[in-house]
């Protein structure tokens, strides 16, 4: 199989990384964080300008008709300079939703709002009780005539506090824990009683908590079929571990790199620390899992498009235990080695291992991954 770029694919990865090593030094960073969005609202219309929104969809929607594998080298980019904005929300998770389930109108409408940076999306599935477990929602939604009405909650919704548009799974049919029954809705996010309370994340991005209490849609806010949700929300839950797989293997060559840098200018006892065998070492390990893990975020990229569900899914997991794995080994190490300076807030090195550890812990850690593939070979 050829992995090498193509032509298109290597002038993508230089404007992208000419543009983030410009614009996006850690001081940078941490001013976009202070802002009421939390992110740049200046550098997310240049993301719009460069293609970079459109990126992953069709011609005919204003997109430039790209696959998964150049999604995963924007995102391992984003991953290099911690990038705060909603590409992820937005691009992937609303994009591959929309992509998946809308009819031809509702991507005529949506995707070219993506693809020019005026409508940003959240993806509104997860709930506290679920832990991970796709089909556990509690968020109703009941027919009141040619109306729905949802009823229930949204917990860590990427960016939800910032969406133009929420895309939110609810429960039209069966119990809890019932595969099918579920239905994806567009809710606008000035809906009345649509409540966000946004917050930080450990990482730095922005997430929300959601309350839906009486929120009265009309027929049209339905995305795909009524009933028939549970494949799609899966896609979209594959296409987010894959580009964040990425965005991960960027944060971690990062850190490794710092890594490498200090351990060549810090002096003790006269002489620089990485000439100690045991720190060349475990550098050495550091570099290994790195390409391990770029192994399997190129895998997961690969696998975001397979029609096999078998195939796509465990192979997905695979993806998400190998990088989450090498992921807390090499950030982790990173931070051990440059010492005391590596916890302090001023520092980038723990930024990047706080950035993989959200990884590790979206969509399901590496524990709950490992009991997929064990059920599969059982």
């Amino acid at each position: 199989m050829d992995f090498d770029l193509t032509e298109d694919q290597r002038l993508l990865n230089d404007s992208v990384q000419r543009l983030l090593a410009d614009r996006y030094a850690f001081d940078a960073r941490r001013g976009y964080m202070k802002t009421a969005e939390g992110y740049s609202k200046e550098l997310w219309e240049k993301f719009a300008e460069l293609g970079l929104l459109g990126l992953p969809f069709s011609e005919d929607h204003g997109g430039f008709g790209g696959n998964a594998v150049d999604v995963m080298m924007v995102m391992e980019a984003f991953g290099h300079a911690l990038v705060l904005e909603p590409y992820l929300a937005t691009v992937v998770l609303g994009g591959t939703a929309i992509k998946h389930a809308g009819d031809e109108a509702q991507k005529g409408e949506l995707l070219p709002q993506i693809v020019d940076g005026s409508l940003k999306l959240a993806w509104a599935h997860g709930e506290q009780q679920a832990r991970y477990d796709l089909t556990d929602v509690m968020t109703t939604a009941t027919k009141d005539g040619s109306s729905w009405v949802l009823e229930g909650a949204k917990s860590i919704v990427l960016h939800g506090d910032c969406a133009d548009t929420l895309i939110v799974s609810a429960r039209t049919a069966g119990d809890r824990m019932d595969a099918g029954g579920l239905t994806l809705f567009m809710v606008p996010a000035g809906t009345p009683g649509v409540s966000r309370r946004g917050y930080a994340m450990r990482d730095g991005t922005r997430a929300a908590e959601i309350s839906l209490s009486g929120v009265r849609l009309g027929a049209d806010a339905v995305l795909g079929k009524v009933g028939e949700a549970l494949p799609v929300i899966r896609r979209v839950t594959e296409a987010g571990i894959a580009a964040m797989a990425a965005e991960a293997v960027g944060a971690m060559e990062t850190a490794h790199n710092m890594t490498l840098e200090y351990l060549k200018t810090r002096v003790q006892f006269g002489r620089p620390i990485g000439q100690n065998q045991a720190l060349q070492h475990k550098a050495a390990e550091m570099l290994i899992e790195v390409e391990q893990a770029r192994s399997m975020a190129m895998l997961a990229a690969m696998m975001v498009d397979e029609d096999d569900t078998a195939e796509r899914e465990r192979n997905i997991s695979m993806a998400k235990v190998g990088v989450g794995q090498s992921g807390r080994f090499v950030t982790q190490a990173a931070v051990q080695l440059h010492g005391g300076i590596g916890m302090t807030e001023e520092y980038a090195v723990g930024h990047y291992f706080r950035r993989v550890m959200v990884f590790e812990h979206l969509w399901g850690d590496s524990a709950y991954h490992l009991g997929l593939l064990a059920d599969q070979v059982a």
